[in-house]
């Protein structure tokens, strides 16, 4: 256990010594801060004002933005160090690859997960100061959402790191997961829906299956329970799920899927030629 929190240590140093850290950083408190600017949290749209208007905009930009930013950053740490050859040198201190593989992992979750939520808590911050009305479930429930949004494309970039030599290779998978994932969140559905090639129910069961769509649904949970802003795939989500089951789901099945390529990748992670 001490080895591990010792290179989970090393790399948010090696991170915070990074210029992505602080664009990383940047991006997101910037965003709240454009939001306070702009005053998008007086703006009143479909019924939502105040704070859950401001963190309905974010949830749009985070959907989007976070995914990527976390794949690009995650995806060089294993290969990279290979690369580098720091992985050969960091196993030759009596470090195993469990500690040095989990370290890594637990190290990088820190560094994605907390500007994000520090980006949420000054949005919080700035709801209190104005005087308005604070929805502390909501807060709560949404930074659960970001919590298993952040570790499931964590695992994915983990898996991935682990399972090819080059940051090249990395980075462009990365970039192929991203974009197949956010295909799927509507236009390759939609395509597939007016072809009429496959039922409907199996279309939105691939849609829940895609942890970009599974966030986007919860987090419109929280804000729209009977889900008008989607149309009628509302109906036979709450009439099979129900909104309760919805939110739980959003948050249980990310993080089972972040678990699930995390451990394939320490799999091949010691399985595979490490040098």
């Amino acid at each position: 256990m001490q080895n591990l929190l010792l290179v989970a240590y090393l790399d948010i140093k090696e991170s915070l010594r990074s210029k992505w850290f602080y664009v990383y950083a940047l991006v997101f408190g910037g965003l709240m801060a454009l939001f306070f600017i702009t005053g998008v949290s007086d703006a009143v749209v479909m019924g939502f004002t105040g704070l859950s208007r401001m963190l309905l905009i974010f949830i749009q930009v985070t959907i989007i933005i976070l995914p990527i930013f976390i794949m690009i950053t995650t995806v060089k740490s294993i290969s990279g160090d290979r690369e580098s050859n720091v992985l050969e040198y960091m196993l030759s201190f009596p470090v195993s690859l469990k500690d040095y593989y989990w370290g890594k992992m637990l190290g990088r979750f820190a560094t994605v997960f907390l500007p994000v939520f520090f980006a949420l808590g000054l949005g919080v911050a700035f709801g209190l100061i104005k005087g308005g009305t604070l929805p502390w479930g909501m807060v709560f429930l949404y930074s659960a959402l970001l919590f298993s949004l952040c570790f499931t494309f964590l695992g994915i970039a983990f898996f991935l790191s682990s399972i090819v030599k080059s940051t090249d290779v990395a980075l462009g998978s990365s970039f192929i997961v991203w974009i197949v994932l956010l295909a799927f969140i509507d236009i390759a559905l939609i395509g597939l829906m007016l072809q009429n090639r496959v039922s409907d129910d199996l279309i939105i069961t691939i849609a829940m299956l895609n942890p970009i769509e599974v966030f986007r649904i919860g987090a419109i949970t929280l804000f729209d329970p009977e889900l008008t802003v989607i149309g009628p795939v509302a109906y036979y989500l709450l009439d099979t799920l129900g909104s309760t089951f919805l939110i739980v789901y959003a948050i249980v099945y990310p993080i089972v899927i972040g678990t699930l390529f995390a451990l394939l990748g320490y799999i091949a992670f010691k399985k595979k030629d490490l040098l």
